[in-house]
């Protein structure tokens, strides 16, 4: 790689790396609004341990613990007071009943899609122009990125599942 290369790289990871910031800030405003929307006063944190929890259906506080790398102490916490909100209900666990699987309640999953509904068609109607590969392509380049991974060829895209917050 020459030094011009080496510089466009450079400059394109940092133009990357800028836009990846702003695309954060953007969605920790959306995470602070359907928190509030969920519960007022829910912080942030315990809106992404109950959206966790919603996308995995069935989950132990351990698996959660590990998933979301937290301390145990503030999950505890959260799971709590996500609980004490009716949102979320803890059950034994078959296997070891000493540990709790976390579920969703229909109160919970209601509230959820309340919270979410203001910004439910803003990336539909956002990408709506968009030719349906580009956002295939774009949603297999940030998989391979997440995953430290180098993309496949564009001619052989297709979307991983995933499910968002």
């Amino acid at each position: 790689m020459t030094g011009d290369e080496l510089q466009a790289r450079t400059d394109a990871v940092r133009a990357l790396e800028a836009e990846f910031g702003e695309l954060i800030n953007h969605m920790r405003r959306v995470l602070m609004e359907n928190a509030t929307r969920v519960s007022p006063g829910m912080l942030p944190g315990a809106y992404k341990i109950f959206t966790t929890i919603v996308r995995r259906e069935r989950v132990s506080q351990s698996a959660l613990a590990d998933l979301l790398v937290v301390d145990k102490g503030q999950l505890s916490r959260s799971v709590r007071d996500l609980e004490e909100l009716g949102l979320i209900q803890r059950e034994p666990d078959p296997e070891d009943r000493r540990a709790s699987i976390l579920s969703p309640t229909p109160l919970g999953l209601e509230r959820l899609e309340a919270a979410r509904a203001p910004q439910e068609n803003t990336l539909v109607h956002t990408l709506a122009a968009w030719p349906i590969d580009d956002i295939r392509n774009l949603t297999q380049l940030l998989h391979a990125l997440t995953a430290g991974v180098t993309p496949a060829p564009a001619d052989s895209v297709t979307a991983p599942p995933r499910s968002g917050c």
